[in-house]
């Protein structure tokens, strides 16, 4: 089992990386692997609703990290998105690059998934809510844990101070190792996801 975690900080070792590091050592102590990936700082392109990823399951623009975090997300059997908040909401270029992988990709239902908000003071749950939706649309079981998935910090320093913040990251890895290993059992017992039904699409458009 393998958990991918990306950060959608631009900055590689503040203190949104050090929320997710204390997650991704909780899932190895569970016996759960993961793989942490920083998505650098760009340029990231949008999605420019081309449709080309219509006929492959990649998107379009090959130049930033979108195509690979795909590819990883193929091979692995969980999520965890992480951003700081910047104007009290996810930073622009996770939610580029999760526009255009979520668009591309087909390679999300049934996967546990969850997303963490990192805020110096303001923004965590808008930032956490806004990167739900993505796992939503996608038929991806949201994890939880003792509480709203958010840390407090004005600096990666500052992370170990939020004691709670960092009880909730543990609760949540292995609320995530728990789904995974039953999702697991459930699978050598022949229980399959359901298959969800398709067609029905509604304009909503006064006549």
């Amino acid at each position: 089992m393998k958990v991918l975690i990306i950060n959608g900080s631009p900055n590689k070792n503040g203190s949104t990386n050090a929320a997710l590091q204390e997650v991704a050592k909780t899932l190895g102590e569970c016996g759960v692997e993961s793989e942490l990936v920083h998505i650098g700082k760009g340029p990231f392109y949008g999605c420019t609703a081309c449709g080309a990823c219509d006929k492959t399951p990649r998107c379009v623009f090959k130049d930033d990290c979108v195509n690979s975090l795909i590819e990883k997300m193929e091979n692995a059997d969980g999520l965890i998105v992480g951003s700081p908040v910047h104007f009290a909401s996810a930073t622009g270029p996770i939610v580029c690059v999760l526009d255009r992988m979520f668009r591309a990709g087909q390679c999300y239902a049934h996967k546990p998934a969850a997303a963490i908000g990192v805020a110096r003071r303001a923004g965590s749950m808008a930032t956490m809510d806004e990167l739900n939706k993505y796992f939503s649309i996608k038929q991806m079981p949201l994890v939880s844990s003792t509480y709203w998935n958010i840390a407090y910090a004005a600096s990666a320093k500052d992370i170990p101070s939020d004691l709670e913040g960092m009880q909730t990251m543990r609760n949540l890895a292995r609320n995530m190792a728990w789904m995974l290993k039953c999702i697991e059992a459930a699978k050598e017992k022949g229980i399959e996801p359901p298959e969800a039904e398709t067609g029905a699409r509604t304009n909503i458009i006064s006549q």
